[in-house]
């Protein structure tokens, strides 16, 4: 039997998986979620023996069940290959205390890549097996990272093209730089003057925009998404979270059957929620830490049951993570709902016209495998500096946000279990800040200066995506209103 995907808001709405990956989102505006969670279907110690690939293959199989293993083992293979500069394609670093899942051996040197890399590969399958004869056009909002492993991911695949927007002013200039300098016949970025959850709403705007569909097939084109709202994005993810914990046990750090604590830097809640399903499988994870920075969201939403956007938006050193609407948040509701669609519905709608909602007490009791922290700059700051002076390794922005909310919670709550912590992103993405936080003698060093200091402060080689961009030319100039980029996505289509 095929497991199915329905939509958050609406009953009615059934597709198969490869259906829901080539939407991206559902007809109403809802998420795609799996009908069930499935349960894993071998002992986490036979996962012990497994290569990440094979993990890949017998978690994904689970999800994505409209894909014959011929197609799903050929989507995996061309995805994690030699393109991470690790065998194991992850890597887990113990420091701090913890374990440090390293999730940035990608191409482009952050966790994006894990989903990816093969995200174009699923959706180019899903297509031949649906017989969509329209060029699929990814369009993608990103607060930095998403932005550049989708466009690298995407870059000259047949059929299809791909559109990013980003904040002009809100990500790193390594960031950025990634981003405007990719190579592809295919490929569009746009910086739009706003942040990211205006990009954000643009995006999810066109996406809903029926007259604009139509207009699309008529001229061969349909939108799919590289945001983690798209299953195909989400459903990778859980991966790296079974196969941690098979490593840990294949180590010998833990035993069999213990369990673990995973703290997660945390913006749109994809990740985290990737966690959430593999704990649901059968993963043994005791807690879920959310941690924040100064867009506290979240935190405040585990604390008090109420989400609100409604507050000012904070530029931050964690750029990826500068987020006030996460929007797969949803697909959590949805199941603190009992599956509801219509309550579901309700709660969204709130959002968007008032940009709050308060869940019931019901619910938040749904919420206890869950806890919420955050850390604001100076804590970053003070993290990335004490792990270095502790264990000499160096960790970016995001995975110190992790790191100081971790420590936070284990020093409060005196909770021993053992902690793996999601570390999202390279620090060569975000060298100033992380040399900042060092010392303040790298203050007058240009971007590279820092890049070539950090690599021997940590004795790591400079990555090839740092390298291929020192003195790349900037093929991506594009600037527009935040209230233009259907305009902007229309000259593109030559609509």
């Amino acid at each position: 039997m095929d497991l199915m995907y329905k939509s958050t808001r609406s009953a009615e709405i059934r597709v198969t998986a490869s259906e829901a990956i080539l939407k991206g989102l559902a007809d109403d505006g809802g998420l795609f979620v799996p009908e069930e969670i499935p349960k894993l279907d071998k002992d986490l110690s036979e996962f012990a023996k497994l290569t990440y690939q094979e993990t890949a293959y017998e978690v994904m199989k689970l999800f994505l069940t409209d894909f014959t293993e011929e197609e799903l083992k050929s989507c995996i293979s061309r995805a994690y290959d030699s393109k991470f500069d690790t065998e194991d394609i992850v890597s887990i670093r113990k420091a701090d205390d913890a374990y440090f899942l390293e999730l940035f051996h990608g191409a482009t040197i952050a966790f994006k890549d894990m989903a990816l890399s093969i995200l174009p590969h699923l959706l180019t399958t899903a297509a031949k097996k649906n017989r969509v004869t329209n060029k699929i056009m990814i369009l993608t909002a990103t607060s930095g990272d998403t932005g550049k492993a989708a466009l690298a991911g995407f870059a000259d695949v047949e059929g299809t093209g791909i559109i990013v927007f980003y904040p002009k002013n809100g990500v790193s200039p390594i960031q950025e730089k990634q981003m405007v300098t990719q190579k592809g016949k295919n490929t569009y970025v746009i910086g739009i003057e706003g942040n990211f959850d205006d990009a954000q709403s643009g995006v999810k705007a066109m996406f809903n925009n029926k007259e604009l569909a139509e207009r699309m097939d008529k001229a061969g084109y349909q939108f799919s998404s590289a945001n983690s709202i798209n299953i195909g994005r989400l459903v990778p993810q859980i991966v790296y979270y079974v196969y941690a914990y098979s490593r840990l046990l294949k180590d010998f750090e833990i035993s069999r059957g213990e369990s673990i604590n995973v703290t997660v830097p945390t913006g749109n809640f994809g990740n985290i929620l990737a966690a959430y399903y593999a704990k649901c499988m059968g993963v043994p994870i005791k807690k879920l830490v959310c941690a924040s920075n100064d867009n506290k969201v979240l935190y405040d939403f585990f604390r008090t049951g109420t989400y609100d956007k409604n507050r000012e938006f904070v530029l931050t050193t964690s750029p990826s993570m500068d987020i006030l609407i996460s929007s797969n948040l949803e697909r959590m509701i949805y199941k603190l709902t009992g599956d509801d669609p219509e309550a579901t519905a309700k709660f969204m709608k709130s959002l968007a016209e008032d940009g709050n909602y308060t869940i019931t007490e019901e619910m938040q009791k749904g919420l206890a495998d869950f806890t919420g922290g955050y850390a604001d700059e100076q804590k970053v700051a003070e993290t990335i500096k004490r792990i270095y002076e502790l264990d000499g390794y160096i960790v970016d922005t995001h995975t110190a946000v992790a790191a100081s909310v971790s420590h936070a919670y284990q020093t409060a709550s005196g909770d021993q279990v053992k902690m793996l912590i999601a570390s999202t992103a390279s620090p060569f993405k975000f060298t100033r800040s992380v040399m900042n936080a060092i010392s303040s003698k790298y203050d007058n060093m240009s971007d590279f200066e820092l890049v070539d200091e950090l690599s021997e402060l940590s004795g790591v080689r400079v990555p090839q995506a740092v390298e291929e961009i020192r003195n790349a030319e900037v093929l991506h100039n594009r600037v527009c209103p935040a209230d233009k980029m259907q305009e902007a996505v229309e000259e593109i289509l030559g609509l």
